[in-house]
């Protein structure tokens, strides 16, 4: 039996026995029938919300380490150890597998700002330091990180929220009672179609395909690119040959047409790598976030 144990998202159980993977909020149900195919069973999705992912990432570890039960490793698991105390393991006790999608971030601005693009709303803010709110989930998390590092960068001061999930920031956002998200824009594009929400400029190195009419933070004045990831990793101590195999199972699925066009239409990016380059992805993610949690004081009980 198969185990896919999640963080973040809904619960997905299928009758038959499976594998356990942990997913993270950004991925869509299709990635697991994915798998389902490619590994010739059912799969089991085990949700483990809260906790920054770090429920999943014990559960995953106190399993026997025989490949079967899978994580799905985010930008929280190469940050957790360093922004929390008595997490209950290390870093190195995880090891990377594959990568499995790269995503970027959008700017969401409230419609309550009367700001129409990056350049109006730095100017908005300049000009009531501490008044502009921002939506935070979880200390260290890619949004606190980018919203502080932009703040720095544009020269402005904004208030931080801290939120319990995604869903209700939106809310939040569109309701006026928030001002300023940094977000995967998978979890924003829907409102900003609708008219809900504005999008002032994405972190990608180019303009999104599915978002063309949405600047780049490079093209409003903003030297600035970052991306998020997705991966899947297993408990350090899984003997080497089953890592192997299981790298190139989900090189298979990440390569197969079905696969990218369904990340692509979720405004991400189908992306593998080998487990050494998923640990390259990894190390760099701490080593981004380790500056700026230095200004964040003492690290924090989860």
């Amino acid at each position: 039996m198969l185990l896919l144990a999640v963080c973040a998202c809904e619960t997905v159980e299928h009758p038959q026995p499976a594998s356990a993977w942990s997913f993270g909020p950004t991925m869509p149900r299709a990635a697991v029938e994915a798998g389902v195919t490619l590994f010739g069973q059912r799969v089991v999705v085990e949700n483990k919300p809260a906790a920054a992912g770090m429920l999943a990432t014990r559960d995953v570890l106190s399993q026997p380490k025989d490949g079967y039960s899978l994580l799905l490793c985010t930008h929280f698991d190469a940050i957790n150890t360093a922004v929390y105390k008595g997490v209950g393991y290390r870093l190195g006790d995880i090891a990377p597998i594959s990568l499995i999608a790269k995503y970027y971030y959008g700017l969401a601005l409230s419609p309550a700002i009367p700001a129409q693009d990056f350049a109006s709303f730095v100017h908005y803010a300049e000009a009531r330091p501490g008044e502009v709110s921002y939506a935070v989930i979880g200390a260290g998390s890619a949004q606190e990180i980018l919203a502080r590092q932009l703040e720095k960068l544009a020269g402005i001061t904004m208030n931080r929220i801290p939120f319990r999930g995604g869903p209700q920031v939106v809310q939040e956002l569109v309701a006026g009672r928030v001002h300023f998200y940094v977000a995967p824009t998978l979890a924003i594009m829907p409102q900003y179609e609708s008219g809900q929400l504005k999008v002032l400029a994405v972190t990608a190195p180019a303009r999104l395909q599915n978002a063309p009419q949405i600047p780049t933070l490079k093209e409003v004045g903003i030297d600035y690119v970052r991306f998020g990831w997705l991966g899947v990793c297993a408990a350090e101590g899984t003997p080497q040959p089953i890592i192997d195999r299981l790298n190139r199972e989900i090189v298979s699925v990440v390569a197969a047409a079905d696969y990218k066009n369904m990340i692509e239409n979720a405004g991400s990016i189908a992306a593998s790598s080998t487990p050494g380059q998923l640990k390259d992805v990894i190390a760099q993610t701490l080593d981004e976030v380790a500056a700026t949690m230095q200004e964040f004081g003492p690290q924090q009980k989860p």
